[in-house]
């Protein structure tokens, strides 16, 4: 399939790689060319570069995606049509979990009882992977809103950016009935002699380390936030129904560098061991262009003896630098090719984005990446 038609067709799109390969520009430069196709296109990021952030109007802090005003588009050379627009939001865990608790507590005032703790306001230094699961619930949750054709998501930058995919179902067993028995029994349900004793070693462990009062406020939010257990299980087989879904397609973003290939190699192969399939690769910030390259040289030829001295003197000049130009293109072209090799036994494809500077940080750039991705084959 065509990096086009993926960008034309899917509901979601998953941008992976290791940290430092423009996964948030390519993001960004993918919900742009869906909303060029007229589509309405949301891209969820993690931490955009500030003049980026800047340039796309994204406040560091807010409940809500933000629309790009078409006329800003528009005005940087960006034609959007009709029911075309382009969306972006910072991820916020907290603003992520705040909505959770919102909309599964059973009442308001469990949802109140929740806020109120001093756990749930350090909540994400106390649960390893809240940011992971906020990313897989935000993704989830606007796309069952059906408010947009097309969510791209921009994971973190390392190795383990592909935790998001499994978070849900690790806290879910976090927050398993068995163990919020033990943390927090439920008053008015029967426990066995096993759990009871289990749980009454656990509370007075608890009540020694940290002092009754913290014991007390431990136990009553697992219970108020153990409600909430069911719909969030629910929700965490929902993520991993729709990315397995072919609504979905996983992108591997590489750099090329030495270290290009084994890593997209082995987010492919994290991908896969999650049941998922990866759909192709970009090989970002390259000189692997398909177009032809004319060198000082030949162009002094057909300039031939009639050109003045100081333009032939010039392209003498600039011939050591064309040399090293012409190894960067073929070793770009090389790891290229050998990403393509990679996805043909699957049929994925692969595509390279020029190098247009080491950070892409307006509207311009992320135009002509657009323009790559629109006119690729």
């Amino acid at each position: 399939m065509k990096l086009r038609d993926v960008v034309a067709e899917k509901q979601v799109i998953v941008c992976c790689g290791a940290g430092g390969v423009g996964k948030t520009t390519t993001s960004a430069a993918l919900a742009l060319s869906a909303a060029r196709l007229g589509r309405q296109a949301l891209v969820l990021t993690i931490d955009p570069a500030r003049r980026l952030a800047q340039a796309l109007g994204i406040p560091p802090t807010g409940k809500e995606p933000v629309e790009i005003d078409a006329t800003v588009l528009a005005h940087k050379g960006v034609a959007v049509p009709d029911g075309g627009s382009l969306f972006a939001w910072m991820l916020d865990p907290k603003v992520v979990l705040e909505g959770v608790v919102d909309r599964f507590a059973p009442s308001e005032a469990d949802a109140e009882r929740i806020r109120k703790s001093r756990l749930y306001q350090a909540l994400g230094d106390v649960i390893t992977g809240l940011q992971e699961y906020t990313a897989a619930e935000a993704l989830y949750a606007f796309q069952q809103e059906a408010r947009y054709d097309l969510i791209i998501l921009d994971t973190p930058p390392s190795r383990n950016a592909l935790d998001f995919l499994d978070a849900p179902r690790r806290l879910a067993r976090f927050l398993d009935e068995r163990t919020l028995s033990i943390f927090a029994p439920d008053p008015n349900k029967k426990m066995g002699a096993v759990l009871r004793a289990a749980s009454s070693l656990v509370a007075t462990a608890l009540s020694r380390t940290f002092g009754p009062s913290f014991a007390e406020e431990l136990q009553s939010f697992l219970g108020a936030f153990g409600k909430l257990f069911d719909k969030m299980r629910i929700h965490a087989d929902g993520v991993r129904t729709l990315l397995r879904s072919d609504k979905a397609a996983f992108i591997v973003v590489a750099s090329p560098d030495e270290a290009a290939l084994s890593e997209a190699v082995y987010f492919k192969g994290r991908i896969k061991d999650l049941g998922l399939t990866t759909e192709g690769f970009i090989l970002n910030r390259s000189y692997a262009s398909d177009q032809p390259v004319e060198a000082p040289g030949d162009l002094k030829g057909r300039l031939g003896d009639h050109a003045p001295f100081a333009l032939r003197d010039g392209l003498d000049h600039l011939e050591p630098l064309a040399e090293v130009e012409r190894a960067r293109i073929e070793q770009d072209r090389k790891l290229l090719a050998e990403l393509r090799e990679e996805g043909e036994e699957t049929g994925q494809g692969a595509l390279a984005l020029p190098f247009l500077d080491e950070v892409v940080e307006d509207i311009p750039a992320l135009r002509i990446l657009s323009d790559y991705i629109l006119a690729a084959r």
